[in-house]
């Protein structure tokens, strides 16, 4: 899959940032891939290893798992926008500084206005955090992300469906079950047969 090639400006943009320290460490720009008119979009943390030497989204051992995810689900990436919150490779997958944040999520934040999605996914911990923020919303305690996984959360401009990263697999096979469970309504979320919270949850 190809990056989306509407809002050429915006990606441009993307590629050449220099705001944060990342932008030493990055090889190739991975840019959004996907559907640019899906109403839903998928939000994933940061690329890996793979991804910032190839410049595309999702292809290193977390993309395995991503697609036998969507394929079990009855859907595919081209459902879907696909985006990061941090543009660039996280070390070792850490967790972001306040600074790569704050450089960032601005442009993720033009992502939505352009996109204007129906529904959006986040990814793992710090993507639903930064939508929680966004939206306005109590966070809850780090411990607790993990029980609104699988569940719809209402905000005024979009429903959130939040999922764990696939990489979660990778550290613990044994909650394939649950995860397979919840990535499978998001063929309910493609149909669009979800409207609001109570349809799934």
């Amino acid at each position: 899959m190809q990056p989306v090639s509407d809002n050429k400006g915006l990606y441009h943009s993307i590629a050449s940032c220099t705001k944060c320290d990342l932008a030493g460490l990055r090889i190739k720009a991975v840019l959004p891939e996907g559907n640019p008119q899906a109403e839903i979009m998928i939000i994933a943390q940061s690329p890996g290893e793979v991804e910032n030497q190839t410049g595309r989204m999702f292809v290193g051992p977390s993309g395995k798992i991503f697609d036998e995810l969507l394929d079990s689900a009855g859907v595919s990436r081209n459902d879907f926008y696909l985006t990061n919150l941090i543009k660039c490779m996280l070390p070792k997958s850490r967790r972001p500084s306040r600074p790569q944040w704050e450089a960032c999520t601005p442009w993720l934040e033009e992502e939505i206005r352009i996109v204007s999605p129906r529904i959006v996914v986040p990814l793992g911990f710090q993507a639903l955090k930064f939508l929680l923020i966004r939206a306005g919303m109590p966070r809850p305690p780090r411990k607790e992300y993990r029980f609104l996984f699988g569940k719809f959360i209402q905000t005024d401009d979009y429903l959130i469906y939040p999922l764990r990263h696939p990489t979660a697999l990778l550290f613990n096979p044994a909650k394939r079950k649950v995860m397979t469970g919840n990535y499978s309504k998001l063929k309910k979320i493609v149909g669009g047969k979800v409207s609001n919270s109570r349809d799934l949850n």
